[in-house]
């Protein structure tokens, strides 16, 4: 019972909190933003690990002026708090795993393809192994013919947390680089080849 409580008291004050340090954290830093040349005008996959996911939000803002997109967000405890937080972004999101049990997730992100909202997903996520990928952004990808975007966030300054992502907290008052890949396609490709070159271009900057 108190840990329901705990809980419950959690969701209501976490994600607000979360949300303005998030805000703060953006607009105390220097930005730099290295884009594309350019984005397709239908749906897209916005992909980044699990422990950079916290500020590509406004890294997103820069392709589309009006957001529509759902992230893939884990069902558990944690994976509420940041769907909660998505909200303040005016983002979308799908709870589940495309690891395990990913059917019905992965029907979820498709659906939301073909009604034209954007996708963002960590394929290592929700609970890893850090850095490794899973199958859901190669399927979407290619059931859809949408090409993917690979996003990375990198300050100059940083708390890394302990966790098993090494989630990443950028110090306030620092520089943001944010990274955009140009749109790859992945047509045509086996499941591992796709896996392998999407996992190249996001460990081009990882950290």
């Amino acid at each position: 019972m108190r840990k329901q409580l705990l809980r419950t008291l959690a969701l209501w004050i976490i994600p607000p909190v979360g949300a303005l340090l998030i805000r703060l954290i953006y607009l105390t830093s220097r930005k730099r933003f290295h884009l594309p040349k350019t984005v397709p005008s239908e749906p897209v996959i916005f992909a980044f690990w699990h422990g950079d996911l916290l500020l590509q939000p406004y890294l997103y803002y820069r392709f589309r002026k009006v957001p529509k997109a759902n992230v893939l967000i884990s069902d558990h405890f944690d994976g509420q708090i940041i769907a909660r937080i998505m909200r303040y972004f005016k983002l979308g999101t799908i709870h589940g795993s495309t690891t395990r049990g990913g059917a019905k997730v992965l029907i979820q992100g498709l659906k939301s393809l073909s009604e034209g909202y954007d996708i963002g997903i960590t394929p290592d996520g929700p609970k890893g192994p850090r850095h490794v990928m899973s199958d859901g952004a190669v399927v979407m990808a290619q059931k859809r013919n949408a090409k993917v975007i690979v996003f990375h966030c990198v300050p100059s300054s940083y708390w890394q947390l302990s966790s098993w992502d090494r989630f990443t907290i950028p110090k306030p008052f620092g520089t943001l680089d944010f990274y955009a890949s140009e749109p790859i396609d992945l047509e045509g490709l086996d499941m591992e080849t796709a896996k392998a070159l999407l996992r190249e271009k996001l460990m081009e900057r990882a950290f």
